[in-house]
């Protein structure tokens, strides 16, 4: 069902009678059979034995539903017409099946979003509509939301949702609703996701060595939070100017009266005005007066101190901003306001306050490369104002290059972009004719300003 079925079903078949020594022998065979062709991807040769034993014996072992999935999307893959839609069919009877006799290894959500993901790749076969796919996701979503984790099916949950809103079947609050849902069941799986990987990290910070079943936990869950992160911002593209102020303004000032009590709803509100830089009008600052009145939390003393800056009481929004950073206890959440904090500062070109809580969301959560990355950028924005020469001050692109590289090192998706980003500092940093010129390669330079620390010019 999943890439991570390899963990969950590591040893289907031991030295030993599969634990089922007491029960017919011709299942025996058969499941013998079907798991020798399954491992050597002879498919079709695989499905007669694996059609009788899933016939006589369906209890006798997972993998004739494990095994069995893999057959069935060989026999989708490969046919058409009716056999193909046949096919299909099959595979939901599979699934539900498997849910019936091994309910621990098959869960309710992880099943319908299989069936959704399968009818959403066949929708043209199956002569389905755009609402009958986004039925089969919101089955998922509304029946067993924990364990709804296909990236794949949260995107097609959403994309179907602004379809149907095109479609008139639909209205844009729907959309707007379906996107924060969608959103924050990517935000908690991420949650999830980094802190088991943080835990995985911590051991390797340790000097342990890692087990194979920890090396394969982390990177599944190193390509979840890379899938997560790719599929949120696709969903801010498919949204488009749907969310424009255009839109959302006339919509809340409708709806204010309503819901001006309801925390979620006034969260929602913020969040997307806040986001699309509908500050400017006087309904966000009623809104946020009205979330931090229903429900103070450290969400709602971000947005006043935002709302105070935009006043020009910038001292006073400072103190919100430490309130707020002070009231999340929420590790995971906390580091992702620690970067929303440090990005106002970076912009306000408070590059040490910045930097302070770029740290601060490294050691909550240290599987996020981000903020190396911003801090990097501060230190080559600082390049000119920090050295007492020219060669001292373009010696901070190597410093800043060096913050670039621990990016890719603690998180993978960010290699590529760390790696590049470096390269591209490195060469407003010193040419080797300069270092030459200077005769001080391999000697230490401080670098000064707010950025302090110390980089070891290059050997020639």
């Amino acid at each position: 069902m999943k890439t991570k079925i390899t963990l969950i079903i590591a040893a289907l078949f031991m030295a030993t009678n599969f634990g089922f020594a007491q029960q017919d022998e011709e299942c025996m065979l058969n499941l013998t059979l079907m798991n020798d062709y399954v491992k050597s991807k002879k498919y079709d040769e695989a499905f007669e034995p694996w059609m009788k034993v899933r016939n006589k014996c369906p209890k006798f072992n997972i993998a004739i539903y494990k095994y069995g999935e893999k057959i069935l999307k060989h026999k989708i893959d490969n046919s058409s017409g009716a056999e193909k839609v046949a096919f299909i069919e099959d595979y939901e009877v599979l699934l539900n099946k498997g849910r019936e006799y091994f309910s621990s290894k098959y869960k309710l959500g992880e099943v319908l979003e299989d069936v959704g993901v399968m009818k959403y790749e066949n929708q043209k076969d199956l002569n389905l509509s755009d609402e009958q796919i986004y039925d089969a996701f919101h089955k998922a979503y509304t029946e067993d939301l924990p364990n709804f984790t296909s990236t794949k099916g949260l995107y097609v949950y959403f994309t179907k949702t602004v379809d149907l809103f095109k479609a008139k079947k639909f209205e844009l609050q729907k959309v707007f609703d379906k996107y924060d849902d969608v959103n924050e069941q990517l935000e908690n799986l991420n949650e999830k996701y980094a802190k088991a990987l943080n835990k995985i990290l911590a051991k390797e910070e340790a000097g342990e060595t890692l087990g194979k079943k920890d090396k394969q936990y982390k990177r599944y869950y190193q390509q979840k939070l890379e899938a997560n992160d790719k599929v949120a911002g696709s969903l801010d593209t498919y949204l488009g100017q749907l969310a424009n102020c255009e839109n959302l303004i006339p919509l809340y000032k409708r709806d204010f009266e309503s819901f001006k009590n309801d925390a979620v709803w006034l969260k929602r509100a913020v969040s997307r005005m806040y986001n699309k830089e509908c500050t400017d009008d006087p309904l966000y600052v009623e809104l946020v007066k009205a979330y931090d009145a229903t429900a103070p939390s450290a969400d709602t003393k971000y947005f006043v101190a935002n709302v105070l800056y935009k006043q020009g009481k910038t001292s006073e929004g400072d103190k919100y901003i430490k309130e707020s950073y002070n009231l999340e206890q929420d590790g995971f959440k906390k580091a992702r306001l620690a970067k929303r904090i440090a990005n106002g500062f970076k912009k306000r070109g408070s590059y040490g306050t910045a930097r302070t809580y770029y740290r601060e969301a490294l050691k909550l959560n240290p599987s996020d490369g981000t903020p190396h990355l911003r801090i990097a950028a501060m230190y080559a924005a600082s390049a000119k104002n920090c050295g007492n020469d020219q060669f001292e001050q373009r010696a901070v692109f190597w410093y800043a290059a060096q913050e670039a590289l621990r990016a890719g090192q603690v998180d993978p998706s960010l290699k590529s972009v760390a790696q590049k980003t470096a390269a591209s500092y490195r060469a407003n940093a010193p040419t080797k004719s300069e270092i030459f010129s200077k005769g001080n390669a391999g000697q230490s330079i401080k670098i000064g300003c707010w950025i302090g620390g110390s980089v070891t010019v290059p050997n020639l």
